[in-house]
């Protein structure tokens, strides 16, 4: 292998072992949402109620959705370097509207059990999705639009917090779903209902910055260079976080709130909002992935080795690891003494109100899953490695 391939393989594997950290900490709080005892009653974010334990919890898994948007863009635009511009644009497409078929399909199924599918939950796969369909409209126009783009969709597009609710009710609801989202319940009839959690622009904004940074990760980008980049711009962000959560003018819909208790106000600098994702938010946390997206690619041993595992192979371990989830919630549901009355319930089946562990347990199970996932996720890998299927593109 010469020694540019070799440089071009280091970055991948850094890329892999940023969103392999990622997706083992994202399970960790969905874990919480199916396992914990205060998940469907409580914040974990609240200063007045929240604990330490409970509220890192919480805040670490904040990183995985940005990062894991960005690295999405970020590779979208590693993966046109081999196609033509009319070719990338297809396939972006193509993939975009997948994904939004797999987040109605098969991902809300895993998270609810629910056959009938009277609680559509659309995410992180469906924001992804869209963007991707944006993305694939937008390139063809130019790399420099892509990113103009992004920048104005994550800087600007808090300004509609300013704003009064418009008096149209569709005019609304089509506001909530692509700019303000932050759980928006649209029914289908008397027994569907549609729930919108992730609004979709200002996730396109981050997949479209993580786009206009794949340059720096091209073949013949200057490593040192690189660095610096990410550096710099991770440092401007973390800054602007700080700066913009110290004014408390602009950048985020909910205003930090002030305590008397030196903690609360440290837990309360750092509650941020994520549904839709706020400046505030996506500065902090895309300015960390993108300060361990620099200083990653020098790591490699055992441990980096096990997390570019399950970051090479995303899709399958985010799809799998929500049916291995609900399927020991079932097991812990009978176990615990419940019956079949008790099943349905809303969002998730077999997830009573009051029901689960303290942290200990959601600890627990969160390890048992990333570790019983760590070989499929080791054996599909190798599979996409050593076939070339048509399908294994889109998964």
């Amino acid at each position: 292998m010469t020694s540019g391939n070799a440089q071009l393989s280091k970055r991948i594997l850094s890329i892999d072992i940023l969103r392999g950290l990622v997706m083992i900490i994202m399970a960790l709080d969905h874990t919480r949402d199916f396992f914990h005892i205060e998940a469907m009653t409580g914040d974990p974010l609240n200063p007045d109620t929240t604990t330490g334990m409970l509220f890192l919890t919480r805040f670490i898994t904040h990183f995985c959705a940005p990062t894991f948007v960005f690295l999405s863009g970020l590779s979208a635009y590693l993966s046109a370097q081999n196609k033509t511009s009319s070719e990338a644009s297809k396939f972006l497409l193509k993939r975009g509207m997948w994904l939004v078929v797999v987040e109605i399909v098969i991902i809300s199924l895993g998270l609810t059990f629910n056959p009938m599918y009277n609680f559509i939950i659309l995410q992180v796969i469906w924001a992804i999705g869209f963007s991707m369909i944006f993305l694939a409209l937008f390139s063809r126009i130019s790399y420099k639009t892509v990113l103009i783009t992004g920048f104005i969709l994550v800087l600007g597009h808090n300004l509609f917090d300013l704003l009064p609710a418009p008096n149209n009710e569709s005019v609304g609801v089509i506001l909530k779903i692509f700019f303000t989202a932050s759980g928006t319940v649209v029914p289908l009839g008397n027994n569907h209902l549609i729930g919108v959690f992730y609004a979709i622009l200002p996730w396109t904004g981050i997949m479209f910055l993580g786009y206009g940074a794949g340059k720096w990760f091209s073949k013949d980008y200057d490593p040192k260079k690189r660095k610096t980049n990410l550096l710099n711009f991770g440092a401007v962000a973390l800054i602007l976080f700080v700066a913009l959560r110290i004014l408390g003018i602009y950048g985020d819909p909910a205003p930090r709130k002030e305590f008397q208790d030196v903690f609360k106000n440290l837990l309360s600098f750092f509650n941020v909002s994520k549904y839709p994702p706020s400046l505030q938010y996506t500065s902090l946390t895309i300015g960390v992935a993108l300060v361990l997206l620099a200083i990653s690619e020098k790591f490699k041993n055992k441990f980096t080795k096990v997390l570019s595992v399950y970051g090479s192979v995303p899709f399958f371990y985010y799809v799998i690891h929500f049916y291995l989830l609900h399927t020991i919630l079932v097991i812990v549901f009978f176990a615990s003494g419940y019956e079949l009355k008790d099943i349905m319930s809303i969002p998730f089946f077999f997830r009573p109100t009051k029901f689960g562990f303290d942290l200990w347990g959601v600890y627990l199970i969160w390890m048992v899953v990333v570790l019983a996932l760590y070989y499929p996720c080791k054996w599909f890998k190798k599979y996409k490695e050593t076939h070339s299927q048509w399908w294994l593109r889109y998964i």
